[in-house]
């Protein structure tokens, strides 16, 4: 079986990915997605891409993901994660929506299109409230809102970015311990899960902003939220990311492009290895 780790940026995670497929003695190719072009009315793929069994989407941007897997997938070649998973998990309003349409817990969260219904409904959830923007990574333009002035001023900036940043996401800020959790799911299994830990003086736990991770117990409840989740967007190998609300956990995203170089040392348990041994036998079958 040939593997393709399609990438954008050579991290940690690709380089590891490749490392556990050659011990693994699994044929596996590094592919730059920026030296990538191909026709998409005729059918098939170039050198060496050609005989590719496998791709594995590790871009970093979600458009470049969510296009390339497209393509791909429409010439016949499996990608893990699927389109319908990057575009699920790429979009925070699609992944709020088909969580709880599921009926999965995940915080109180309101959308709206304007500054003034915006703030009507900040107003409505209850300061202090998180906005975020609906696509977008490592806690980046997240904002912790304390009250409806500081809200309309960081509404007012987003009205100078790109249409995109006018999609008010506005979600409740869920009185948790100083840490999230993030598990782990590999086909249908929560193979493992930490804390992250948030740094001094910063409210988000990202570790690429600071954040510690330690081992987390994967619980029952833990266990069987994750899975529900990965089962909603349908992913194959995915990061589920929960806190622990006063009533219970809840899950708040899920990354279908996941990190997990600080996870493994965390853990103990080799992530990549596993990942990479479940998609060989499942995509064997």
């Amino acid at each position: 079986m040939k593997l393709c780790i399609f990438y954008d940026r050579v991290r940690a995670e690709e380089k590891m990915l490749y490392e556990a497929a050659r011990r693994l003695g699994v044929d596996a190719l590094m592919y730059d997605s920026k030296d990538f072009y191909a026709s998409a009315v005729d059918p098939g793929l170039e050198e060496p891409l050609d005989d590719v069994d496998l791709f594995i989407q590790r871009c970093v941007s979600h458009y470049r993901a969510l296009h390339t897997t497209m393509l791909l997938e429409h010439k016949g070649y499996p990608v893990v994660n699927s389109y319908r998973c990057l575009d699920a998990c790429g979009n925070k309003l699609m992944t709020t929506l088909l969580l709880s349409k599921a009926g999965v817990p995940t915080p109180r969260t309101y959308v709206a299109f304007t500054k003034e219904a915006a703030l009507r409904a900040l107003d409505e959830l209850g300061y202090p409230a998180v906005l975020k923007p609906v696509v977008g990574s490592w806690g980046r333009l997240l904002s912790l809102v304390k009250d409806p002035r500081a809200a309309e001023a960081v509404i007012e900036h987003r009205e100078h970015l790109p249409p995109i940043y006018q999609v008010y996401y506005v979600q409740e800020f869920v009185k948790r311990p100083p840490r999230d959790i993030r598990s782990f799911v590999v086909d249908g299994e929560v193979v493992a899960a930490i804390y992250r830990y948030a740094a001094p003086d910063e409210w988000r736990t990202n570790t690429a902003l600071g954040g510690r991770a330690e081992n987390c117990p994967v619980t029952a409840e833990l266990e069987e939220l994750s899975l529900r989740a990965a089962e909603v967007v349908g992913g194959f190998f995915l990061g589920v990311d929960l806190m622990e609300g006063p009533d219970g956990l809840l899950v708040h995203e899920v990354n279908a492009v996941v990190e997990f170089r600080n996870s493994v040392p965390a853990t103990g348990v080799d992530i990549p290895r596993l990942a990479v041994k479940r998609m060989v036998e499942a995509f064997k079958r």
